[in-house]
């Protein structure tokens, strides 16, 4: 199955040492980061420690730190740095002519919070 790329914004729109929001109807949104060194990074906006909006944290080498808890997360892996535990959703992310894109089926399938989605049954 090939990869069918969604044409996201421009490397530039992206503060440097910052975040940009793709939005989704299915939440949470999608982050997508911008290190000092131009690298481009897109995770869940959504911490793996209590939920925070890494999109509003501070990105430092190729790690984002959480606004809520400081907790630091690699943005290549979306991974807790040791001793915290946990991970959010990595998305694919492809750079072309400055041009960012991401995995338009995993933008629409990957991190949905099928909890909150899910309804009660009872018996």
């Amino acid at each position: 199955m090939s990869q069918q790329w969604k044409p996201i914004c421009k490397v530039d729109d992206i503060p440097v040492l910052g975040a940009r929001i793709v939005t989704r109807s299915a939440k949470p949104d999608v982050a997508i980061f911008r290190n000092g060194e131009n690298k481009v990074f897109a995770l869940l906006d959504k911490c793996p420690h209590k939920g925070g909006p890494l999109s509003q944290g501070i990105v430092f080498g190729e790690k984002v730190a959480c606004p809520l808890h400081n907790w630091n997360i690699e943005l290549q892996t979306g991974c807790a740095v040791s001793p915290d535990e946990g991970c959010t959703q990595k998305f694919s992310i492809k750079v072309e002519n400055e041009q960012i894109f991401l995995d338009a089926d995993e933008l629409k399938s990957l991190g949905l919070d099928v909890a909150g989605a899910m309804s009660l049954v009872t018996t």
